[in-house]
């Protein structure tokens, strides 16, 4: 994390909920929060992976990250993880709302190949969208009874302003996380409580792009393997000329937690690099 942004976003003792934190943005973002003090807990599907990313992240400065296996489209889960880190930290003070998946998919594929279908429209609006809803509404419930309230932070992307191709119900999850956050920044506002939305656009690599995602949106899109990554390697629609960095992400993140940021409320930050197909 920049030094400089450390020095004027110290989260000594909030506690934050990171979910989706066992790799990429996620585990990144809760890595930050670490640096600048905060007591994390990443709340993760896969058991496994959850605990080795708590442990990793606990090196990366004076916080403490703790773990809890949580199914986000779960109420039980959510309820139980949320229950867990009042336990372990005694508050909510941040929920980083990042639990995510995308299944790249056409809407009509002659061949049948890679045709979008109830069963995966379902499953993705039921991470993307209602894991949202169940981890925000159990998180709102304790911060409207905390005398310093709390921030909702709800991760998005680009694909919910621009759309995109292949990716049509991951976009259109995207879309729905911009426009909760827009209607739960009215609904929570004057009860101190405050909803962030963060979009990012092109990013590194993080390794969270598997083979058989690279085929499937390969294969919507008409290309190899090969030029799909060669696309993700291009610059030359984001004005800045490079793809944004994970720390670019988490240090917006954690300055949205902060009090530095406390006018910042009901809208999404696109951090993009300028990118826009406008």
């Amino acid at each position: 994390m920049n030094k400089d942004i450390m020095s004027r976003t110290d989260h000594t003792d909030i506690v934050v909920i990171m979910t989706g934190a066992a790799a990429g943005i996620g585990l990144e973002v809760a890595k930050s929060f670490i640096e600048v003090g905060a007591k994390v807990m990443i709340a993760d599907f896969s058991e496994e992976a959850g605990q080795k990313a708590a442990d990793e992240a606990s090196e990366a400065g004076p916080g403490e990250a703790r773990f809890a296996r949580c199914d986000v489209t779960q109420k039980a889960d959510v309820d139980q993880m949320i229950q867990f880190t009042l336990d372990t930290f005694g508050s909510v003070d941040a929920l980083v709302n990042n639990a995510g998946i995308n299944v790249p998919r056409l809407l009509v594929d002659p061949a049948g190949k890679e045709e979008l279908t109830e069963d995966i429209w379902d499953k993705v609006f039921a991470v993307n969208v209602k894991g949202q809803f169940l981890c925000a509404q159990a998180a709102a419930r304790v911060m409207l009874k905390q005398a310093n309230g709390g921030v909702l932070i709800n991760m998005s992307s680009e694909s919910g302003l621009e759309g995109s191709e292949g990716q049509s119900v991951y976009a259109a999850t995207k879309a729905a996380n911009q426009n909760v956050t827009r209607s739960w920044a009215k609904e929570l506002g004057t009860k101190g409580v405050r909803v962030i939305g963060v979009a990012p656009g092109i990013m590194e690599t993080t390794g969270m792009r598997s083979e058989a995602y690279e085929q499937s949106l390969a294969y919507t899109r008409g290309i190899s393997v090969d030029e799909l990554r060669s696309k993700y390697g291009s610059t030359s629609s984001i004005p800045l000329g490079r793809s944004g960095k994970l720390s670019e992400v988490a240090d917006l993140v954690v300055f949205l937690a902060s009090k530095r940021a406390s006018y910042l409320h009901g809208t999404t930050v696109n951090i993009s690099g300028g990118k826009s197909r406008g």
